[in-house]
């Protein structure tokens, strides 16, 4: 059918498009009120790597240790393991919030089937959170037995819900680098364009070997080349805005140096794709930096 049992399932559930088409636009005016700094926090610029996959790992090995010690409790009447649930359970919660954020931050520019499985990921995710909360609430009054009964029914629907963000990351392709599933690029250095038609401070986009190459003459003179296609989504980069030695993404403006291709602002947070420059004879020659082919998946 082509197609996974979780797409299945997600794609029999139309209203969880009415849901995004009323949230996804709040939750964009909310992350661009807090302007660039903001974005990049919660992107993951300043870590270099997306920081919603990052902080899933709290709640995950959190919940994870709490029933081992709800287990350890159950079987021994010990204190220390009692207080140790409560404890992982609290930080868990802490850590599944901070998540919930930078998760609805890389939710605000989907849409088709990926958009609709983030919805679902998000619902299940806060049901999870919303029984954990209880747990914790109940365990705080004396109940224990119904604190770990919530603590499981909730354990149970994150996991489910970790599950709908895998399919987001390994069969959406959400948040992974987009350049490495372009060609390489010449090996050897290839004439490209005629010096002549690269202005000052113009960029141009040209293809060699199937691949697509940003030109750029930075504000020293030096002739700059990177990948052409925005690692975050695919955008066009020949068509955004220059901003000194930099460029601006037309689609979701993440902004890059022209010259290194380091992700400035986000919300892409890996470097573009990187091409060594010179001239011969007039003409702007292009070789693929060895480090293009060594980030490939083999």
């Amino acid at each position: 059918m082509g197609s996974t049992i979780s797409e299945r399932v997600v794609d029999r559930l139309p209203w969880l498009d009415g849901v995004a088409e009323k949230t996804q636009p709040k939750v964009r005016e909310v992350i661009d009120r807090g302007g660039t700094t903001l974005r990049d926090v919660l992107d993951g610029v300043w870590f270099e790597v997306p920081l919603h996959p990052v902080l899933t790992d709290v709640p995950i090995g959190s919940w994870t240790a709490t029933l081992v010690f709800d287990g350890l409790d159950a079987a021994t009447d010990s204190k220390a393991a009692r207080n140790a649930a409560d404890a992982t359970l609290a930080l868990g919660i802490v850590g599944a919030i901070a998540a919930a954020v930078t998760g609805l931050s890389d939710w605000r520019y989907l849409s088709g089937g990926s958009r609709r499985m983030g919805v679902a990921h998000g619902l299940l995710n806060t049901a999870g959170l919303t029984l954990n909360i209880a747990s914790l609430a109940l365990r705080a009054k004396g109940s224990r037995s119904a604190g770990r009964l919530a603590f499981l029914t909730g354990f149970s629907i994150n996991g489910a819900a970790a599950h709908l963000g895998g399919e987001l990351s390994y069969n959406y392709g959400l948040r992974v680098n987009r350049n490495v599933f372009e060609q390489d690029g010449p090996d050897e250095y290839v004439p490209v364009l005629e010096e002549s038609e690269l202005s000052d401070s113009g960029m141009r986009r040209v293809e060699v070997g199937g691949v697509g190459i940003l030109l750029s003459r930075a504000q020293g003179g030096k002739i700059c080349a990177i990948a052409a296609t925005c690692n975050h989504f695919s955008g066009p980069l020949q068509e955004g805005e220059r901003e000194g030695d930099t460029v601006v993404c037309p689609w979701h403006k993440s902004r890059f140096d022209l010259c290194t291709g380091q992700a400035i602002d986000g919300p892409a947070v890996f470097p573009q794709s990187h091409y060594h420059t010179r001239v011969r004879n007039g003409n702007i020659e292009v070789k693929a930096d060895a480090k293009n082919v060594q980030k490939k998946v083999r």
